[in-house]
């Protein structure tokens, strides 16, 4: 670009962010411009692909491994070659990339740290740019946080003990409003891969690492074969060589868990594992099954456990097709946070993680999440009971696992029922992670767990899901009861009515209370299903 010439991105309505020029240079934003004009195209086909396929699984109410893939899963291939950075996963802590913790996940002392900037961060301009700025900050080894109330102050640890990076972009139903290129708004992934990605690359590589990515709300191999030309293109662009990106996709859909191989395969010259989704995969079967009857309603949240049966198949299937393809296997989420003065409740919550990550390993997964440091000796006691001094354990091909399409989607193989404990608990966990993501908090404690979007989603698609299916809850105080929208206003009212009184009103009306309580409503029980929450959110933040 000559010098002077207007930028090909526009900022928009953006309050400026402090240090942001740093990071929206104009070399920057000429890549993200490249990037746009060549791939978003490509992303609008595929958002309409995946509300085709919604309506034709609406038609049939099932799913199936694709016929015309079938020399894919039956071929003998490999992913490339894990690096030396990614090959010990055994412990990986997920999180935001604010301040306090990028600081706290870099002394965790994780294998693994997923930076996110999806799901556990709501996509103010401040998260999106100040988060850009505290990674770079990170790896120059100049950022630090200090505790406002006690005064403390953290620094980062020596250099040898930083976690990997794994940094995870917006998924791609999502634009960023305040950077537009040609009157269009840039899609939000590209804007995080892009600036991670020019700013970071080169920097990584001489670290003895390399940038590497979580990808999101994948629905299909072709939305992955999107992501491998935007990886090549990238590489091209920097002048890295071909294969430096390393990728992990979330199987966190209930259509990708049917293409998990095709996935890989396209990929396969930049990928290094998948992951276990477990909260957006529930979410993924209620939306896309939201309409399919009684056997496809699922029970409460904390009712379906990972020995769930269609839930075991889902982990299982994924184990052996990583380690089949010489992929790393990471299992799922360990949200509990610790609870320092209630001992007793503590230790039983630790219990069961502890079972949890033993089940995982047991299984053949290679690592797993957390998402509080307390937690990260606890994940990396099961797993290194199981793989010692190795790496990972991809030597075990789990060819005793055999899974059925039909298997994948038996919901009603729970045995579990949908509750008015249940029902209150999806309206009581939306509206107060829906209040925090419209301060700006992607990452929030409800009721002793970690939650991010996925919490809020799936709680209000089941509400939708029951509403639609007409369930009858058992154990309601007025007794048996039909799941109606008077019946959810009512439970909601009653929770709007007791937040205000145990906040009081100044602090319930500083909040954004009222507007997290309509929110949830309108996406739970408008006729119109919204495809994801987010989007009606972000207008609001």
């Amino acid at each position: 670009m000559p010098a002077g010439a207007p930028s090909a991105v526009e900022i928009v309505d953006a309050t400026p962010v402090e240090r942001q020029e740093e990071v929206l240079t104009a070399e920057a934003l000429d890549f993200l411009a490249a990037l746009h004009r060549r791939f978003t195209p490509s992303r609008d086909e595929l958002l309409a692909q995946r509300a085709e396929r919604r309506a034709e699984i609406a038609r049939t109410s099932t799913l199936d491994f694709l016929p015309h893939t079938a020399d894919v899963r039956e071929s003998d291939w490999q992913v490339a070659p894990c690096p030396e950075a990614l090959q010990d996963r055994r412990v990986e802590i997920t999180g935001p990339t604010d301040r306090k913790m990028t600081v706290n996940a870099c002394n965790s002392g994780a294998k693994v740290w997923l930076a996110d900037f999806e799901d556990a961060s709501a996509p103010t301009w401040e998260n999106v740019v100040g988060g850009q700025l505290n990674l770079i900050s990170a790896y120059e080894r100049t950022i630090g946080f200090t505790d406002e109330n006690s005064g403390k102050t953290y620094d980062l640890g020596p250099a040898e003990t930083m976690p990997a990076v794994v940094m995870r972009p917006r998924g791609w139903h999502l634009d960023e409003r305040h950077l537009r290129v040609d009157g269009a708004q840039v899609p939000g992934a590209l804007v995080d891969f892009g600036l991670y990605f020019f700013h970071n690359a080169r920097r990584l590589i001489d670290m003895g690492k390399g940038p590497y990515f979580y990808l999101p709300k994948i629905e299909s191999h072709l939305e992955a074969r999107l992501w491998n030309e935007i990886f090549v293109f990238a590489q091209d662009y920097c002048g890295i060589p071909q294969g430096t990106v390393r990728a992990t996709v979330l199987i966190e859909t209930i259509t990708a868990a049917y293409e998990m191989e095709e996935i890989l395969y396209e990929l396969r010259d930049h990928a290094s594992g998948l992951n276990a989704g477990r909260w957006d995969y529930l979410f993924s079967i209620v939306k896309n099954f939201r309409d399919a009857g009684a056997k496809f309603v699922l029970p409460d949240r904390n009712s379906v456990t990972m020995t769930a049966p269609f839930m075991r198949a889902y982990t299982e299937l994924l184990v052996r097709t990583c380690h089949k393809r010489g992929a790393h296997a990471i299992g799922g989420m360990a949200a509990f946070i610790p609870n320092r003065r209630d001992p007793e409740a503590n230790e039983q919550a630790l219990a069961k993680v502890r079972a949890d990550k033993d089940r995982e390993a047991a299984d053949g997964f290679d690592g797993s999440w957390v998402a509080h440091p307390d937690l990260v000796p606890v994940a990396q006691e099961s797993f290194d009971a199981v793989l010692g001094d190795r790496p990972h354990q991809k030597e075990r091909l789990r060819e005793d696992v055999e899974v059925t399409a039909a298997e994948l989607i038996a919901v009603d193989s729970t045995g579990a029922r949908p509750t008015y404990a249940g029902l209150r608990n999806a309206v009581q966990v939306g509206t107060r992670y829906i209040e925090a993501w419209l301060r700006g908090m992607g990452a929030v404690a409800i009721f002793g767990l970690m939650e991010d979007a996925a919490t809020a989603e799936i709680s209000r698609s089941q509400i939708w899901q029951w509403v639609d299916a007409q369930v009858v809850l058992p154990d309601a105080p007025e007794g048996e009861v039909r799941v109606t929208p008077e019946l959810v206003r009512r439970v909601a009212q009653e929770d709007l009515a007791q937040l205000r009184e145990e906040l009081g009103d100044e602090t319930f009306e500083a909040g954004e209370w009222q507007r997290a309580h309509d929110l949830l409503l309108r996406v739970a029980l408008d006729e119109k299903y919204e495809e994801f929450l987010t989007l009606p959110a972000y207008e609001l933040l």
